[in-house]
């Protein structure tokens, strides 16, 4: 079978497609041909890596949309079954093996493009926001990187909720009309965002902000968190790590609060199905949907690492098997 395989941490150049041997599943596994996987941020900090803290040949990926095309045993699942899932060893190839826990059936009604945007950024943006921020229809809300895949699911979501407010942020403003579009009311950079959320609650702060972005961004995303707020702190894609102090909450009675969705796979995957099944809903309904921003071919792996790179994006990228 193809796959994309990196035998070394660097740039998009070590992506390498080549011909690797099919995988064999064990009791409580599931072989699933892929139709299309997905980019995520973090396959990028995989591919960039520690030096000299690897295991390879490796393949990056999180997630996928396919056929079942085997199972072992008793399983609740069958050959010929529509999937989406998070694999075990990586997404980049036409055949992955998955835990039953993490593979979750979609509709007929739903596309494989749909369906192989939507894993982790979805499941992440519901646990996020019902879940972790635990947000009310009265809240004044903040998403960070409101284009992005998971801001982008977060604004629908919220807007399904009937949050009062939605502030999103942006790296470049020409992406301001996308994240409107999705059902932001107001639209900043990161450079300005902390004195337009004061002015526009009064000099009240926001009541939760979410940040994926961490570094300098979460030091200003406290300035403007209102009292008794709350800060949902869920990635560092700025590479550097968010600072606070102590003397930030406990006088304020504000708080911090961490999520990972790597980590609640490994550790509680059995949390993730109710949530899967919740969003599965919203997408066969057409209630929510995630834009397309390219999609690019397997043996093209590097220029779609690269595109992600850019940041010019909006919304998801996709890689066809």
């Amino acid at each position: 079978m193809k796959a994309v395989i990196q035998n070394q941490f660097g740039d998009a150049n070590v992506l390498q497609c080549l011909e690797i041997e099919k995988p064999s599943i064990q009791k409580g596994e599931v072989l699933i041909k892929v139709a299309y996987t997905s980019v995520n941020y973090a396959d990028i900090k995989k591919r960039v890596g520690n030096k000299g803290k690897g295991k390879f040949p490796m393949m990056l990926g999180l997630d996928c949309a396919g056929v079942i095309e085997e199972v072992a045993g008793d399983s609740s699942f069958s050959k010929g079954d529509r999937v989406i899932a998070f694999p075990k060893s990586g997404t980049y190839a036409e055949y992955v093996i998955a835990n039953e826990d993490l593979v979750y059936k979609i509709p007929d009604s739903l596309s494989f493009e749909q369906a192989a945007a939507m894993p982790t950024v979805s499941i992440l943006s519901y646990i996020l926001l019902h879940e972790i921020g635990q947000v009310k229809a009265t809240d004044t809300i903040v998403i960070h990187s409101g284009a992005g895949g998971v801001g982008s699911m977060l604004i629908q979501l919220a807007k399904l909720a009937r949050v009062s407010k939605i502030i999103a942020t942006v790296g470049d403003i020409r992406k301001k009309d996308y994240c409107i579009n999705l059902g932001a009311d107001i639209v900043c950079t990161y450079e300005t965002f902390t004195d337009e959320v004061l002015s526009l609650t009064n000099q009240q702060g926001a009541n939760i902000i979410f940040d994926s972005m961490a570094g300098e961004v979460t030091t200003k995303s406290m300035e403007c968190l209102a009292l008794y707020g709350t800060l949902v702190q869920f990635g560092n894609s700025s590479g550097k790590a968010g600072i606070f102090q102590t003397s930030d909450v406990h006088s304020s009675c504000r708080n911090v609060k961490g999520f990972s969705l790597g980590t609640t796979r490994q550790y509680d995957p059995k949390r993730l199905k109710p949530v899967a099944e919740k969003v599965i809903d919203l997408f066969g309904k057409g209630e929510i949907e995630l834009p397309i921003a390219k999609i690019f071919p397997l043996e093209r792996a590097q220029e779609a690492h690269l595109f992600m790179e850019g940041r010019q994006y909006e919304g998801k990228i996709l890689i066809k098997i």
